[in-house]
């Protein structure tokens, strides 16, 4: 097998979610563009062997969302039933008055296009103080399907329902719970490995070189989540700014993958982030600084 080089792909793009589907592996990622009216659509990448890579355009029919103006960013996505749920941000909204939040489309297959699901935003307001932007979902081995999301360094979590139109309440009442570990910014991404959970999360600024990954464990999907520190962030002399992050798990040994957007050291150019795959130790509660490639 040919070794993997970082960038995978050229150009510029972010906010990588990655999942294993129908025997491909697929990559969701932000347009990084930073004029945000020309960010109105999400793209895909598809490969059989994470060296070969097919790209998706315009995966979201965007048709069945009139009222997104400015933007849409931070996919994530979740099989359930047969069906492929995408969740996303849009419009960057500000506050309760402003439409927009987190969206929701559906397809028959992961590589879209991804028709609008409810007329609506499933999220349009801030709970907890959390910006409804950078959700990530999660299927435990129950088969329930967790919400992590939040800008504003505010995270929550929420428990989507039977056919993904909304949430269902937690023991205590509530629809959604503030989980947010000391440090968070955004980004969240959940993993679970022998029973226990491994919340990460992006700190420091997305636009410059200070943006990092950190986490932390619990035995429950809503934690609390203290921080157990920083595990992949600037190293000179590859790459700096590293950070909203997804992952992929290779079960014929075990091996962990890391999916992340990362800056070229110095360059002021907001937008130009670049997707890289590196190596990911993971287990017994603790996750090791991840070494930053430029090929393995």
């Amino acid at each position: 097998m040919r070794g993997i080089v970082n960038p995978i792909v050229p150009g510029w793009y972010a906010d990588p979610e990655a999942r294993t589907y129908e025997g491909q592996y697929w990559i969701y990622v932000t347009r990084s563009i930073t004029e945000y009216t020309k960010q109105m659509n999400l793209e895909a990448f598809s490969s059989p062997d994470l060296i070969t890579w097919t790209k998706h355009e315009g995966i979201i029919a965007m048709e069945d969302f009139p009222w997104i103006w400015r933007a849409v960013w931070a996919p994530t996505i979740i099989e359930s039933k047969g069906r492929y749920y995408l969740v996303f941000a849009s419009n960057d909204i500000q506050s309760n008055d402003e439409v927009g939040g987190l969206e929701i489309a559906v397809s028959d297959t992961p590589e879209g296009p991804f028709r609008g699901y409810l007329g609506k935003p499933l999220i349009d307001r801030f709970i907890h103080g959390a910006q409804p932007i950078d959700a990530h979902l999660f299927k435990d081995d129950d088969g329930a399907i967790y919400m992590y999301y939040g800008g504003w360094s505010h995270c929550n979590v929420a428990k989507l329902n039977e056919d993904m139109t909304g949430f269902v309440p937690f023991e205590n009442g509530e629809t959604h719970i503030s989980i947010t570990p000391e440090g968070y910014v955004e980004g969240p991404c959940m993993i679970k490995k022998d029973g226990l959970y491994y919340l990460m999360w992006s700190e420091g600024g997305w636009g410059d070189g200070s943006y990092r990954v950190a986490y932390g464990v619990s035995e429950s999907p809503i934690g609390p989540f203290a921080s157990k520190g920083t595990i992949l962030q600037r190293q000179e002399p590859i790459a700096e700014g590293p950070g909203h992050h997804g992952y992929l798990h290779l079960p014929e040994n075990d091996e962990w993958l890391i999916v992340y957007h990362r800056r070229i050291i110095g360059d002021t150019e907001r937008g130009n982030r670049a997707l890289c795959i590196d190596k990911m130790q993971i287990g017994d509660g603790v996750i090791g600084p991840v070494t930053m490639t430029d090929s393995w």
